[in-house]
């Protein structure tokens, strides 16, 4: 009888890819986790319990078949589990760095719920697909016969990417419009290197340049061209734009920056660009007192930035406590081994100088739950002390811009709060033939529910162009 290849959580504990010490990973950019060697991957795979209902795959927005994968992965089988990931993820080694698992697919794993430990997913992801580039698996899109029409994708992030590779894969030409000189939209330019490689971006950009995807950079919908005269070149057009608009504090002094400008400059630097703001030291931190403001994982790439980039303090207000913190768990502990400072239930009450000498930093307690049942944080009277800062970075997340508003096509409708109005399952609006998805639908979220609706939408498109045709020939 052949030997049990899985169900080994109980003997085989968990392990993680193994992470470079604090002190050499504040010095580069470089990610921060080491590749899992083939026997490891292997080991770590035969720990999934192979459940009957897969919890896993249900809470992952893509509902990857992870225990499929996990199976061919322990029993060497490599090459058909890169087939069985890739058939339901079009970016698996993206999402396998980036992804808050710990959220998702692994913080609903059932054996992390009888306590052995999570089997380590997202590791065990990125080293598959990693294995299928280094074997030349991935080979440029092949479409098995080519279609006359075409669709234009307004946005080059991971949902317009996605939708891109889908409609090439049954035929469709393809035009992705991007105001940025490189493609990928916040996997190029709002996440840093040490989550994820910029080349395992740019690889996948080449991947579909090689496939037929034409690319028009640099190009700024509704003034560069008009959304109108993108219609009027497509078939089909969808909207990908994203949601790059940061909420904002009243303060604008000098010293005072947003996060999605730190970190643009950041990774442009890291691309070898000359960023003027940088050199000069505006969205540079070396050398000062950094207090970022906000929570979330964007939050968590500024404080570990500022450290790379040689500040001499790095200080994180939350005006919640650690246990209601909207970031990763695992990206909060990472930065505390890098040497940030967690300022917890501290919200910025105002600002002192200019150029900025201090954050106002008023102490909250948490109170009464509100209707979803989490504390409400609440000021302590008379509670406000100076936390010394000579760079102050808002991270607090972002918002829709106008541009929608702007190209005024009719039919497409924007909701109260600026998203585009569209169905989530297709994408579909109310204006002709075009879609609309990700963020700019959903409001700011997580890639890989991007990826979600863009290979979604590709699929609406392809019936909606296939309606055309079958109108055409009547």
């Amino acid at each position: 009888m052949a030997k049990q290849p899985m169900l080994k959580f109980v003997t085989i504990p968990r392990s993680m890819p193994e992470k470079r010490t604090a002190d050499e990973r504040r010095t580069d950019f470089n990610e921060i986790y080491a590749e899992f060697a083939a026997a490891k991957a292997a080991e770590q795979a035969s720990r999934c319990s192979q459940c009957g209902v897969p919890y896993c795959q249900s809470h992952c927005p893509l509902h990857n078949n992870i225990p499929d994968w996990l199976n061919m992965t322990a029993t060497g089988r490599l090459r058909e589990a890169w087939e069985i990931s890739q058939a339901t993820n079009t970016f698996p080694e993206i999402c396998g760095r980036i992804c808050p698992q710990d959220r998702l697919c692994e913080g609903n794993c059932v054996i992390e719920q009888s306590g052995h430990g999570t089997v380590t997913i997202g590791s065990v992801e990125k080293y598959i697909t990693d294995t299928a580039w280094e074997e030349g698996w991935v080979e440029p899109i092949k479409p098995a016969v080519e279609r006359d029409q075409s669709v234009g994708i307004i946005g080059a992030g991971p949902g317009g990417l996605a939708a891109a590779d889908m409609l090439r894969r049954a035929g469709v030409q393809v035009t992705v419009y991007d105001r940025h000189d490189r493609a990928g939209g916040l996997l190029t330019y709002g996440i840093p290197g040490f989550k994820l490689e910029k080349d395992v971006v740019m690889r996948r950009v080449k991947q579909l340049e090689d496939s037929g995807v034409e690319f028009v950079m640099n190009c700024e919908v509704g003034t560069t061209i008009s959304f109108e005269a993108i219609r009027g070149k497509h078939d089909a057009v969808i909207i990908a734009i994203g949601v790059y608009k940061s909420r904002d504090l009243e303060g604008n002094a000098t010293g005072i920056v947003k996060a999605l400008d730190y970190l643009t400059a950041s990774n442009r630097q890291s691309f070898g660009d000359e960023v003027e703001e940088f050199d000069n030291g505006t969205l540079n931190a070396s050398g000062k007192r950094v207090v970022v403001i906000g929570g979330g994982d964007t939050a968590m790439d500024c404080v570990r930035t500022a450290i790379r980039q040689g500040a001499t303090s790095v200080k994180c207000l939350y005006r919640r406590d650690r246990a209601n913190m909207p970031g990763s768990q695992r990206e909060t502990q990472n930065a505390e081994e890098e040497g940030v400072i967690f300022e917890w239930l501290s919200a910025p009450a105002g600002f002192v100088g200019n150029p900025v000498s201090a954050v106002k930093v008023q102490k909250m307690r948490l109170g009464a739950p509100d209707a979803t049942g989490r504390q409400m944080p609440e000021e302590i009277p008379g509670a406000i002390i100076d936390e010394p800062a000579d760079l102050v970075v808002k991270a607090l997340g972002f918002e829709p811009e106008d541009w929608p508003k702007q190209w005024a096509a009719e039919g497409l409708e924007t909701t109260r709060w600026g998203t585009v109005k569209a169905e989530f399952t297709t994408g579909k609006t109310g204006a002709e033939g075009v879609f609309a998805i990700g963020d700019i639908v959903r409001g700011a979220s997580l890639v890989v529910w991007a990826v979600r609706d863009g290979r979604d939408c590709a699929g609406a498109v392809i019936n909606y162009l296939n309606g055309m045709r079958a109108v055409a020939a009547e």
